[in-house]
Order: C-alpha cells, then structure tokens, then sequence
C-alpha cells in the first residue's frame, strides 16, 4: 500500500513538474533569448547531475559512451532550443499540447527505421492523433505560415525525442536512466556555457527583477525540470514499471493548458478537443506497448 501510494505521488509530481515547464520556458524569455534560456536549463541540468557522472563513467562500456552522448544531444541538447525558440512566437500551452505527440513519433521512428512491428490498430491511432494535430493547428487564433513554421519547430523536437527513444529502447536497454542521464548533461556543461558566453548573457543586468525572475525559471527548469524529474521517472519506473510511469504522458499537457490559461493564454473548446483526440490517438498507439515508450522529455 505504501509503495502504491508513493508511486501515485512521484506520478503527481512528473506531470506537475513536466507540465510546468513549457510556461517555465516562457518566463524565461521574459528577459533572456532562447538560446541562452535552453542552455540555462542544460548547464543547471548538468551541474545537479555532475556528481553522478563519476560514477556512471564506471557503469557505462566504452562502446556505449558515443551513443550516450547522441542520445543526451537528440534527446535533450537539441529539443530544449527548439522548444525556447518555438515559444518565442506560439503560446506555452500550444507547445505542451504539440509535445504530447511524442508516443506518436517514436512508433513511426521505430517503425521506419528499427524495424519495429507494428498493427492496423496502431496505425490508425497514428492517424487519429494526426487529425487531431490538424485540426488543432486549424484552430489557432493566429493561423499564419509564420506561426505554424514556429509550431513545426516543436514537431521537429519531438521528432527528436522519438528518434532518441529508439536509440535508448534498441542499444541501451541495459543502462540504468540515471547513469545515461548524468553522462549525457555532464557532457552539455561545456557547450551550453559556450552559447551563454557567444551570446552575451554574462552581459545582462543581474541586479534588474525581471532579469532575476527569469534566471530563477530558466534554473528551474533545469534543476526540477530535467534533473530532478529524471531522478523522479527513474524512481518511477523502479517502483512501478514503464507501463505506469508513460502514462505521464497524459498528464504533462493538461498541467501545460492549465498553466497557460492561467497565464491569459486563450484556449478554445475545439483546442481542448482536439488535444483529447491527440491523446486517444496516443492511447491507441501505446496499448500494449508501454514497455517500449519511454520518457516524454521537454
């Protein structure tokens, strides 16, 4: 009973966590660029990780390093500025909603290029999801070329993390979460620090509020939003197997909706019904086949 509830907890938590971090994402720009507010969210990622990676350099082959490393840059490196910088021009809650496609994206990366099997049942819930995604995009109450293009850059982010799914779900099955995780963000310290210096952050008033309140989102966001709620799915997965720890997948852009219309984000009916159709396509796509999904990351 213990262990359930615990497990119902550190549930909570994840969808809260990853869900708060598309507006995270926006408060950060309130001040910063988004280059400098994505490599905020991996330098702090990486610093709270560090002292794990000593240790995960013992677990890990040799072999398996050049691959950890691919995997913390598709699966982590790359999305966070395509995430920052999408965000830029659609709301935060948009880009919660579009990441809840992940599932639908690893399947059809595993399908085309690792010769994963898959089902008509399977294919049709691709399709759904996609309608969804469609008619969603429709929807917007600023439908323009320049804003879907921005829109797009959260489809390749999740491109991303299905690829980066494949890669961990064929060749590192073996590795524990936590050691890839700690390698991985160790590794994006020096390139993140080299973007904040390229682009002029150390060059901002740090005595000025607003400058203040989006150091304190954007570290957050890599601290709790990355680090920490790594360890959590870690623990998750541990205690409660993958089948209960993907379902966060459903949680995550509820909590970002809620955010967002918080925020003044306005959200309409067809909106919020069409992320229900994206997530029954999920459904569909995942059933029987949570062991293979892996953490939605943002």
């Amino acid at each position: 009973m213990h262990k359930n509830w615990t497990s119902w907890l550190v549930f909570a938590l994840l969808a809260i966590i990853w869900g708060s971090s598309f507006i995270l994402m926006k408060q950060g720009l309130n001040a910063f660029n988004p280059y400098q507010v994505a490599s905020l969210r991996m330098l702090s990622a990486g610093i709270i990780l560090l002292p794990f990676a000593y240790k995960a350099t013992k677990s890990i082959p040799n072999n398996k390093m050049g691959l950890v490393i691919l995997s913390g840059i598709l699966g982590n490196f790359i999305p966070a500025y395509l995430f920052c910088i999408a965000e830029t021009q659609i709301d935060s809650s948009l880009a919660g909603i579009l990441n809840s496609l992940t599932p639908l994206f690893t399947i059809i990366v595993g399908v085309l290029f690792f010769n994963t099997k898959t089902s008509l049942v399977k294919v049709i819930g691709m399709i759904i999801g996609f309608v969804g995604l469609s008619i969603l995009l429709a929807a917007g109450k600023d439908v323009s070329f320049h804003n879907l293009s921005f829109a797009s850059l959260v489809l390749v982010a999740t491109l991303f993390y299905g690829i980066n799914v494949n890669i961990v779900g064929r060749y590192m099955q073996q590795l524990g979460a936590l050691n890839v995780a700690s390698i991985a963000f160790a590794f994006l310290i020096i390139p993140s620090a080299l973007v904040l210096y390229l682009t002029g952050f150390f060059n901002n008033n740090f005595s000025n509020p607003i400058v203040l309140k989006s150091l304190a989102a954007s570290g957050v966001l890599g601290v709790v939003g990355t680090s920490i709620a790594t360890i959590l799915f870690y623990y998750l997965v541990k205690q409660a197997g993958m089948l209960f720890g993907s379902l966060v997948t459903y949680g995550i852009p509820v909590v970002a909706v809620a955010w967002g219309v918080y925020d003044g984000e306005s959200l309409n009916g067809l909106q919020i019904a069409c992320l229900g159709l994206i997530l029954f396509g999920v459904y569909i796509v995942n059933r029987g086949n949570f062991n293979f999904i892996k953490k939605p990351t943002t």
